[in-house]
Order: structure tokens, then sequence, then C-alpha cells
């Protein structure tokens, strides 16, 4: 994971909810991580053993022909 990366993340919280989010890393520290939730819309700081998978999100630009 590096700063300014989009990710698709797999998350599994505290209380054993799994949930799909797409992010934007903002810093690592130590075992967690903030970054910018696109589902909640608000920055969050997330623990990185919670962490069930990653997916870095690639943007294509569209050519023009």
């Amino acid at each position: 994971m590096q700063r300014n990366q989009f990710l698709n993340m797999m998350y599994i919280a505290k209380d054993g909810n799994v949930s799909k989010r797409r992010i934007k890393i903002i810093k690592i520290v130590g075992d967690s991580f903030q970054a910018y939730c696109f589902s909640k819309q608000v920055k969050r700081t997330f623990m990185i053993e919670s962490v069930l998978a990653v997916v870095p999100v690639f943007h294509k630009e569209r050519e023009v022909v």
C-alpha cells in the first residue's frame, strides 16, 4: 500500500461485520493507516491486521480515435 493509492478493500470490523470499501490511502503509521473511505465519504483509520483483501484500482484513460 502506498500514499495516494486507490484501493478496493475487504475489511472486518471489531464486531465481525465484513465490508467492501473503495479507499484512498492518506498515510500509514505502524500497524494502522488513514484513508478516505468513498463508501462513508469520510476519513477513517483502519487496522492493517483487519484487512482481508486489497485490490489496486487502475484508471484507464480513454482514447479518442
